[in-house]
């Protein structure tokens, strides 16, 4: 990875080129940000330029994620046929095309990536101690070694407590690069220990650009999606890509809104939503908090369309002649707050691995409530 290929993040990146010429480089530096921001991306272009100093057989190595100088852990799942613990050499060969494929996705892509979807992944005690094993090693290239730790916040409180120990008494010439997208699940005292580099949302019109050049879209259709996606990159392209999807989730935010608001008068209707929470309970974790996201931001729509501020939005839904206007009338000061803490709330629990039929039951059945507010 090099700069010019992170997209946007011009200020933060002319930071870093310049802690490199000026040889400002702290030992340890915590990288905090969404992963969609350029996280990991940023992170390989900085350690790129502190290997290789223009040297482009250095790049090629640094490229394909395979300089012997750099370092990887990341999040792993126990193979429970093995028996054994897993660490990051076990997963690597994966690891690689994973990131190679984009390195702006998120852990919870990584999981789906493993076909682990349903399970949560974590850095351990024995990953740690291999990366002392490896670190206590000369460097191949005589320069400095690079240790980057992707998802620090699933380190174990006991991988955490080995990683501070190697923070305080580092080997000579190693860097460590700690991502995380969570400051508040990184330890106090490995956080004192860190410089930290703050990863931004990504400027609008940057994304607009980007999306016009590698998926051909046009200005207005590029501009509606980087709205959509606020500053989040690999969620810009999944909206290209999965255009289908946009039309899946319609369907079942109409199916469950529709329900909603018929159920107060016609209990029938609590059966469709339970229908539709099993049905949503058996698609993978990503996709599920996909769809809440989605929810998310059209309840916001809606809003704005009842308060007479329908120029502000840009993705009315019109699967079917769905009645957006009618539809908005229900979505008001008096419970759009109540709706967007039951979204986050299912969020959190599934991004937790919360039983997701229960979960979805629950917001599906609160809404009928919501919903059935008036207005004041």
């Amino acid at each position: 990875m090099k700069w010019e290929e992170v997209i946007g993040q011009e200020l933060l990146i002319k930071q870093l080129k310049d802690s490199i010429s000026e040889n400002r480089i702290s030992h340890a530096q915590l990288f905090i940000g969404k992963s969609g921001y350029g996280l990991l991306a940023i992170a390989l272009a900085y350690a790129s330029e502190v290997l290789c100093s223009g040297s482009e057989s250095c790049y090629k190595q640094t490229e394909k994620l395979q300089h012997p100088d750099l370092h990887f852990s990341f999040p792993t799942i126990n193979n429970a046929s093995e028996k054994k613990e897993a660490i990051s050499s076990d997963y690597i060969a994966q690891f690689r095309e994973f990131v190679l494929k984009s390195s702006y996705q998120n852990i919870n892509q990584w999981y789906e990536f493993l076909n682990e979807d349903k399970k949560q992944g974590f850095i351990s005690v024995k990953e740690m101690e291999h990366i002392i094993e490896k670190l206590n090693l000369k460097s191949f290239e005589g320069g400095y070694k690079i240790q980057l730790i992707w998802m620090a916040e699933t380190m174990r409180t006991e991988a955490a407590n080995k990683l501070l120990k190697i923070l305080e008494e580092p080997p000579a010439k190693t860097l460590f690069l700690l991502l995380a997208e969570d400051e508040k699940k990184i330890l106090p005292t490995i956080l004192s220990r860190c410089q930290k580099v703050d990863i931004h949302r990504i400027d609008e019109g940057k994304i607009v650009a980007k999306l016009q050049s590698v998926f051909g879209v046009d200005e207005q259709k590029a501009s509606q999606i980087a709205s959509r996606a606020e500053g989040d990159w690999e969620l810009a392209s999944n909206l290209v890509i999965n255009s289908h999807l946009q039309e899946e989730f319609e369907q079942y935010f109409i199916r469950w809104n529709r329900a909603a608001v018929m159920a107060p008068k016609k209990p029938e209707f609590l059966k469709e939503i339970v229908d539709w929470s099993m049905e949503i309970s058996g698609w993978g974790r990503e996709k599920q908090k996909n769809f809440l996201q989605f929810c998310a931001e059209i309840f916001r729509q809606a809003l704005l369309e009842n308060y007479q501020a329908g120029q502000l939005v840009n993705n009315p839904l019109i699967y079917n002649n769905f009645k957006w206007k009618s539809f908005s009338s229900f979505v008001h000061g008096n419970n759009i707050e109540d709706i967007m803490e039951e979204i986050n709330a299912a969020f959190f629990h599934i991004e937790r691995n919360g039983n997701a039929r229960i979960i979805f039951l629950d917001m599906g059945i609160k809404l009928t409530r919501f919903l059935a507010r008036k207005r004041v």
